[in-house]
């Protein structure tokens, strides 16, 4: 990671603007559109900050809460987590809400996105009792924030699984882990949807299950060979089993709030998935042809079955007898679908074809996996500005391109950028000055915020922007070594200090409402 000194900061600062200039005299019709053009957004468009429960709340035993999978694992195989740390503590959300609040207030931010630690309202799922301590958290925690005009936006399920779910019946792969989700959906709506008008069934359910079942880095670390080392698992079947019950858990959700609560709530439903941009790395048929399997085995290998009630074509031809079918039932089921697709942005890649080139061993390259390559370099030149986080390269174009094609693909599906942020590797040396000044953060939103204008001038219906992450927290399997807040938190005493991104998106923010405002007058 670069940590700049105050003169290299100024430096870094002047070459911005250069580049700026540079960009204007090149094309001086689009750097004009992207200062004077009005603003394409809505009066309710939401700009936030995004969270998770088990990232930031703590009290992990606290008022009737369960053990979910991350509290075991975290304690009983600390070796599993970078720094050997945990979510106990994490920022202890769950004591300094308030404090949070009052920083959302300050950034002028309209909307919190957060979500619901299941093992805090269900500590043993549809076994066991409601726990009136956890439900009486999230009451404070919503109203708290809508008395600040904060509108809630709410995931179901971010990672962190009840314990007891998993040592019952093996969690997701499981049929019965639909019955639990829709227990849980419906306690949630009941007991929230009053405030609520945001619903996220899942987030990232992709990542959560290639890094659980297939992998098996991650919670319940199965996996078989060559995929990883695992004492149990089968990477090649049980990812596309667990996504199974994943999707139609989401369907009968969005089954159950569309014929139960939504006329009388009046909220929206969706479902959170991490979006990767993806580059062919040449012009060749093979490498395109590879590029649109990379997207069908992330992305819409989820999207497909809840918007269009199947997988996608490739996915069925290449697999077989792998992929789980949909019963008529199911299919009823998946009518349901979804009122909007949240998008969590913050890489791109190129992508090479594995069937008629030879590939490096890495992941993607499988029959499995869908037989594909993915680089962030081209000929050894990165596809973006590198950051000192080893996935991530600066490649705003990415943002428009990633919107646009999910705006085609799902006929214009109401969207949101539930995710989007810089990352840095935690420098306990760093000064004061050094840890605030978080320049390329603020560079990084700049430039993926001006892609995102693009795409909605474009026409693409976006209606919001929540930027991961409000504070710095325990990053799941890099624990706290990775940092991405707007705010520095100091771990030892878990001061929350804005950075110059906070100060940044404050000002973004107000520029917009006041360009809103100016057009309806």
């Amino acid at each position: 990671m670069v940590f700049y000194t105050n003169l290299k900061s100024m430096f870094v600062e002047i070459l911005f603007i250069f580049l700026l200039l540079i960009s204007f005299s090149i094309c001086p019709q689009r750097a004009l559109s992207n200062r004077f053009d009005p603003s394409p957004l809505s009066t309710n468009f939401l700009f936030g900050t995004a969270s998770s429960a088990y990232q930031y709340e703590g009290a992990y035993l606290s008022d009737g809460k369960g053990l979910s999978d991350w509290d075991v694992v975290t304690h009983k195989t600390p070796d599993k987590i970078k720094d050997g740390t945990n979510g106990d503590i994490a920022v202890d959300q769950y004591h300094r809400y308030l404090e949070d609040i009052d920083l959302m207030e300050a950034m002028k931010v309209n909307s919190y996105r957060f979500s619901i630690s299941w093992a805090r309202v269900l500590p043993k799922g549809r076994f066991g009792e409601v726990n009136s301590g956890g439900i009486s958290y999230y009451n404070r925690l919503i109203d708290a924030l809508l008395l600040k005009g904060i509108e809630p936006f709410v995931t179901l399920s971010h990672f962190d699984l009840p314990q007891e779910l998993g040592d019952r019946y093996e969690g997701w792969l499981s049929p019965e882990s639909q019955e639990d989700f829709v227990y849980l959906a419906d306690l949630c709506f009941k007991s929230f949807g009053d405030r609520v008008k945001y619903w996220a069934t899942f987030n990232e359910p992709d990542y959560l299950i290639t890094y659980g079942y297939r992998k098996g880095i991650a919670p319940p670390f199965r996996c078989s060979k060559p995929f990883g080392n695992c004492s149990e698992g089968d990477s090649e079947k049980e990812p596309y089993l667990a996504v199974h019950n994943i999707i139609l858990s989401h369907a009968a959700a969005a089954y159950i709030y569309r014929t139960k609560y939504q006329a009388e709530q009046g909220g929206k439903i969706g479902i959170v998935l991490h979006f990767d941009w993806y580059e062919p790395i040449s012009n060749s048929m093979a490498d395109k042809l590879a590029t649109e399997r990379a997207r069908s085995f992330t992305n819409n290998w989820l999207l497909d079955p809840i918007i269009f009630g199947e997988y996608p074509p490739v996915m069925q031809k290449i697999l077989g007898d792998i992929l789980p079918k949909f019963s008529n039932n199911n299919k009823e089921k998946l009518k349901s679908g979804l009122d909007f697709i949240g998008i969590n942005h913050y890489a791109s890649y190129y992508i090479k074809d594995c069937i008629y080139s030879k590939c490096e061993p890495g992941p993607g390259i499988t029959r499995t996996e869908g037989l594909f390559q993915q680089s962030a370099e081209k000929d050894g030149v990165p596809i973006g500005k590198p950051t000192s986080i080893d996935w991530q390269y600066v490649y705003p174009q990415g943002m428009e391109k990633i919107v646009t094609y999910v705006k085609t693909r799902y006929n214009n599906t109401p969207m949101f950028i539930t995710e989007n942020g810089y990352g840095e590797l935690d420098n306990p040396n760093n000064t004061e000055e050094q840890y605030l000044n978080d320049f390329d953060r603020k560079n990084y939103m700049a430039g993926h915020l001006l892609s995102l204008l693009e795409a909605i001038r474009k026409g693409a219906d976006v209606r919001g922007y929540f930027a991961w992450s409000l504070l710095d927290n325990f990053e799941w399997l890099q624990g706290y070594t990775v940092r991405f807040g707007l705010h520095h938190v100091d771990y030892a005493t878990l001061k929350r200090t804005p950075r110059l991104s906070a100060n940044w998106y404050k000002e973004f923010i107000a520029k917009h409402k006041t360009e809103v405002f100016r057009q309806e007058k």
